[in-house]
């Protein structure tokens, strides 16, 4: 076993290794049962500034003593809220004791509450014991993600689904087809009404096109 995934609804995830936890986009409101005081965090991802995605970071990472990564502008941001920061940009692998993570670009927007500018979206690929996981942010459906594909090959795509602000199903459904990674999670849906959907729709067009669906309600882990 590689590590375990842990959903904790929208776009938030957990992933624990043996020794560290590791958390993404980490907004809370969706689970019932997670304690970020229980787990041993070391490290927060975060895709882009939004609310539903910085979600408790900054809390997080002062009570735990863990790195924000974060885009430069965003992780300044969370640095001047008293977190411990690592800005980053695309282009390179950053190295950390569990494994490597890099940033790749996203089609959306990255903005605190009051409209401050906090720098490009992003989608990050984390590699943990050799199992790449893409976790799209939020995005729409962009050719580059052939290249992310071609170059990365990940084994777990975290893929929005929701539309309005993200790609919806459809197009969700062509970006899964693109990457072909051994299994799609669906994030992004069914927190607010504008995102909204019938989550089995993407389940069975997935189906059709012989390609893993995972869907995982808030709190489910998934070991890998």
């Amino acid at each position: 076993m590689a590590f375990d995934l842990t959903y904790l609804g929208h776009s938030a995830f957990e992933i624990k290794t043996a020794k560290q936890a590791i958390l993404i986009d980490p907004f809370l409101q969706a689970s019932r049962n997670y304690d970020y005081r229980d787990s041993d965090i070391t490290d927060i991802f975060l895709t882009h500034g939004h609310g539903d995605h910085l979600g408790s970071a900054i809390d997080i990472s002062i009570n735990k003593r863990a790195t924000i990564t974060a885009v430069f502008e965003l992780a300044n941001f969370c640095a001047q809220k008293g977190t411990r920061t690592r800005g980053v940009n695309f282009g390179g692998w950053l190295d950390y004791e569990w494994g490597r993570a890099i940033f790749v670009p996203a089609v959306h927007s990255s903005s605190s509450s009051d409209g401050m500018y906090l720098g490009e979206p992003a989608g990050i690929i984390l590699d943990i014991n050799g199992v790449k996981l893409y976790h799209a942010g939020d995005t729409s459906l962009f050719s580059d993600m052939k290249i992310i594909k071609e170059l990365y090959n990940p084994d777990i795509a975290m893929l929005p689904v929701g539309g309005t602000y993200t790609m919806d199903m459809e197009h969700a459904a062509i970006a899964a087809e693109w990457l072909n990674a051994k299994v799609t999670i669906p994030i992004h849906y069914n927190t607010f009404e504008p995102i909204s959907v019938d989550i089995n729709r993407f389940e069975m067009r997935m189906q059709t096109l012989n390609l893993n669906c995972q869907i995982m309600n808030p709190d489910e882990v998934f070991a890998f």
